[in-house]
């Protein structure tokens, strides 16, 4: 039992008591008393759980523990992979066109250039190198 609830009980008794004490006509301002009494300890309560989830999630924001969600669909990549074979097709044409191989290696060079920057912007993940942790398979 907590210390609260004890505190309570005690209330409630000193209530009861007074109530056999004054009579019935008094009976509905100690009720109304007690109920205030247990009003203030439930709005404590809440109060003490909002401030530690809010305290929760400052910490969580502050520690930078929530991913970004992505700002792109599905529709937004795959529209972009569209456009950027379509266009991959005359830029290797121009580049073979006029310089060669070398023309189409630096088309190619900048197509895939950016699609590794938008592959990185949507996953900010996606080109970090990944630390291996074998602690859990060392004797």
């Amino acid at each position: 039992m907590d210390a609260r609830d004890t505190e309570l009980k005690k209330e409630l008794n000193a209530t009861l008591q007074a109530r056999r004490e004054l009579g019935e006509e008094y009976e509905s301002a100690l009720v109304d008393s007690f109920l205030e009494k247990v009003d203030q300890r439930i709005d404590g309560a809440v109060d003490r759980r909002l401030r530690r989830q809010l305290a929760e999630q400052q910490m969580v924001t502050a520690r930078g523990a929530r991913n970004p969600k992505p700002t792109d669909s599905f529709g937004e990549r795959f529209g972009f992979g569209i456009v950027s074979l379509v266009l991959a097709v005359p830029l290797s044409a121009i580049g073979g066109g006029l310089a060669n191989l070398p023309g189409l290696l630096t088309a190619w060079a900048g197509i895939v250039g950016v699609n590794a920057f938008q592959a990185a912007k949507t996953n900010p993940d996606l080109f970090r190198r990944r630390r291996r942790d074998n602690s859990d398979w060392e004797d």
